[in-house]
């Protein structure tokens, strides 16, 4: 789904010129068309700034008003580098705001074709695709910015994340293995693949996984559940119990804590 408010837009230009920080402060107070009228205001004295016309676009998207946002990225066009993919990209963003998703990912496209070697169009329309769900139009525009030179752990997770769903296990690992690589403090790629093990019911590496989550998080209360589950798994039930105690410690849901103690607890459970 949308993910991007009228406070996150008020954030996407880089503070720049004092109009442009006036109309971020009159989008925070749900004054978007003062917030444009700035803009323009201060566009028609100072054509090149970019920040402002960025802001601007994606505004004109908030409002719904399209046809706008195209002329503005086509003047934002004029100011940039030919082949540069960001017009494309933040129209794509204008479309987002107006709730019209299929047009955003035909924009991000765009920008992937004007800029066949940049990163940046796949890598936008394969994140948002996975925001908004829509697996198999992200899995491949995220292997594109991957084979671009996207290397970013970030990317690394969604496309685990996408593959997972789809129910591609070895992808799914390969795809965060490639994550921990690319940021070895970030817990996100080492849960991706306590999750995959947990599918594949392969106790041993998801307790590998979820330890390796808690040096990085030590108080993540679901890792030390996730822990707990491949310890009995494994038949270590007193250390599943003092994980269970530790994850209630922590904050775990009590009944979730209880439902894995009672599987504990019977004999015919784990």
């Amino acid at each position: 789904m949308l993910w991007v408010s009228a406070a996150a837009v008020a954030c996407a230009a880089c503070a720049g010129s004092t109009a442009t920080e006036r109309a971020q402060a009159l989008v925070r107070n749900h004054q978007e068309e003062r917030a444009i009228a700035t803009l323009k205001e201060r566009l028609g004295d100072h054509p090149k700034d970019l920040p402002a016309r960025r802001l601007l676009i994606r505004l004109l998207g908030l409002v719904g008003d399209l046809p706008e946002a195209r002329v503005e990225v086509e003047q934002l066009a004029r100011w940039l580098p030919a082949g540069d993919p960001s017009p494309y990209i933040e129209l794509g963003h204008a479309f987002e705001l107006a709730h019209q998703y299929d047009e955003a990912l035909a924009a991000y496209d765009e920008a992937s074709r004007v800029a066949p070697s940049a990163q940046d169009g796949p890598r936008e329309g394969g994140m948002r695709a996975a925001r908004w769900g829509e697996l198999a139009e992200a899995a491949p525009r995220l292997e594109e910015a991957l084979r671009r030179g996207a290397r970013d752990a970030e990317v690394w997770h969604v496309l685990g994340l996408v593959r997972l769903h789809m129910g591609d296990y070895d992808g799914a690992e390969q795809a965060y293995s490639e994550g921990t690589v690319a940021d070895p403090r970030a817990p996100a790629s080492w849960l991706g693949l306590a999750t995959v093990a947990v599918a594949r019911g392969d106790a041993e590496r998801a307790l590998r996984a979820y330890e390796e989550v808690l040096a990085r998080v030590p108080k993540f209360a679901d890792a030390q559940l996730g822990r707990a589950w491949a310890l009995a798994k494994l038949g270590r039930k007193e250390q599943a119990r003092q994980a269970l105690d530790r994850a209630l410690d922590l904050g775990a849901p009590r009944a979730n804590v209880m439902r894995q103690r009672a599987a504990l607890d019977d004999r015919t459970g784990p």
